[in-house]
């Protein structure tokens, strides 16, 4: 299983504090909403992000575990 982070778009007020902490996956657009890397979250990674997501305050992005697509063809 692997983490990515997941933005809901409808929640997201465009605070950008998950940019902030974590530019390395999200980068923002022209209006300030963030674009997240669909990619596994590296695992250097992981505490910044659990952070970037507990400091959401409309709890917009989250993180959500996914089969490896090796484990998927099995």
């Amino acid at each position: 299983m692997s983490r990515h982070l997941k933005v809901n778009p409808i929640t997201c007020d465009a605070h950008a504090l998950c940019a902030e902490l974590l530019p390395e996956l999200i980068q923002l657009d022209d209006w300030g909403y963030p674009i997240v890397v669909d990619a596994p979250i590296p695992h250097e990674l992981q505490a910044l992000a659990r952070k970037a997501v507990d400091v959401c305050p409309t709890l917009a992005l989250t993180i959500e575990r996914r089969a490896d697509v090796r484990e998927r063809r099995s």
